[in-house]
């Protein structure tokens, strides 16, 4: 059907993380999206041509103002959104150096352990993705 890999939504993210400033535990980065008022993992649409993990981290830059050190591949997630099929590939990456400014696409960030970002992710698809970082993470 290769009509309906047309109408497919291509989309990349990251489960962003990093070491806590006060005591080195995991911390996991969640956006909040005032258009839908959900929590996520930072993502978005790739534009026309750009390569997925390219633009997860042109994603997770726009959204919270953080470069990100990619690591291993996640699971894709696939579901409808609009009547259409939507692909987002994911990446485990680990924060670096930036500032978050609120602004329309994403108007807080939180930072929070792996049980907490679980329990706060409106979808439960992206609770998958959570325990998907934390094995990736082991094996390291």
């Amino acid at each position: 059907m290769a009509d309906d890999d047309d109408r497919t939504v291509e989309a990349a993210g990251c489960v962003l993380w990093r070491r806590s400033p006060a005591d080195g535990g995991l911390e996991i980065c969640l956006v909040h999206r005032p258009k839908y008022d959900d929590w996520s993992h930072p993502k978005g649409k790739l534009k026309r041509g750009e390569d997925a993990l390219a633009g997860a981290l042109r994603e997770v830059e726009e959204e919270t103002g953080r470069r990100a050190v990619p690591g291993a591949p996640l699971p894709t997630v696939r579901y409808l959104a609009d009547g259409r099929p939507k692909r987002v590939r994911y990446w485990a990456a680990e924060a670096a150096e930036g500032t978050f400014t609120p602004g329309t696409e994403v108007d807080r960030v939180l930072w929070l352990p792996p049980a907490a970002a679980r329990d706060r992710l409106t979808q439960p698809r992206d609770r998958a993705l959570v325990d998907a970082l934390l094995a990736t993470l082991r094996r390291t």
